[in-house]
């Protein structure tokens, strides 16, 4: 049995996502039907034509196409747990020693335990621990600390239980990188760009700022700024595009920047055509206004 819905089939008994083969077997849909109004996915997983698969669909969808026993980690497990800036066509990471990688799924063989596993709306997904552990010993350093700061802001995660899991797999690969990276990790940062200002000052030798910084007037807050020195009332905020498409937030950053300047703050607002050396440099005026210096 099928109907058309909004300019496409959709059968009664077929899933967003399903494996094509069982469903012809079964009798869901024919062979035509499956080629005529759906797509594979992965192999022998089918999503509809229309619309584009979200992230959640091709996530089941790499689920189904490794089969039992398959969990969803790496950056596609923080998405699962609620981390943002995570893109729709970003490679879905299982653990799934029977399982064989193809476009779009990457499969590791690596041991997990029981207490490592949990579920996120019935999918098995590494837990928020185990992420952590996964994304800092694979990704590059800068990368790491941006999908970790991500998974912190979303799900807060104790790194002494990331460190645990570091001493329960002694010999697993990148585990230098994972202990260099999470004393970085800060779950403050609201965006990649925050986590890479942040690394930019830490690595050009400032103190380690304070992220999201609350500043009142009287009783009245008035703005948590990105990242800054409070005891030198110094700050430094990037500006995404919402500052270019957004003219009623573009308005109130400029007011607001009047009532921070009058409360003694000194804010370096960096942009994407900033260069690193400017930025630094604007940074080190500002600290040196109050008398901090650099060695």
């Amino acid at each position: 049995m099928s109907r058309a819905v909004g300019g496409r089939c959709h059968h009664a008994g077929v899933s967003n996502v399903f494996l094509g083969g069982q469903a012809v077997a079964a009798g869901r849909v024919t062979r035509h039907e499956l080629q005529r109004w759906y797509r594979p996915l992965y192999r022998g997983v089918y999503v509809p034509k229309r619309p584009e698969p979200s992230l959640r669909d091709r996530i089941e969808g790499a689920v189904l196409a490794a089969g039992r026993p398959a969990v969803v980690a790496g950056i596609a497990a923080s998405a699962l747990h609620g981390a943002q800036w995570v893109d729709t066509d970003t490679s879905v990471e299982l653990i799934a020693p029977a399982a064989r990688p193809q476009r779009g799924l990457l499969v590791r063989n690596e041991r997990l335990a029981d207490d490592e596993i949990t579920r996120v709306a019935g999918i098995p997904v590494t837990t928020p621990a185990r992420t952590a552990f996964d994304l800092g010993r694979h990704l590059p350093r800068a990368e790491a600390v941006a999908r970790l700061d991500a998974l912190m802001y979303a799900t807060p995660f104790a790194p002494a239980g990331v460190l645990e899991l570091a001493r329960r797999y002694p010999g697993a690969r990148g585990l230098r990188r994972l202990r260099a990276v999470l004393p970085l990790v800060d779950g403050g940062a609201a965006s990649p760009k925050e986590t890479w200002l942040r690394l930019l000052l830490i690595d050009a030798g400032f103190p380690r700022p304070v992220t999201q910084i609350p500043v009142v007037e009287g009783w009245k807050p008035i703005r948590f700024l990105d990242m800054g020195w409070k005891d030198r009332k110094v700050a430094a905020e990037y500006d995404g595009d919402q500052h270019r498409t957004n003219r009623r937030q573009y308005v109130k950053d400029i007011r607001c920047q009047a009532k921070l300047q009058r409360l003694g703050w000194i804010v370096v607002r960096v942009v994407a055509e900033d260069s690193e050396e400017d930025i630094i440099g604007r940074v080190s005026e500002a600290l040196d206004r109050r008398g901090y210096r650099r060695d």
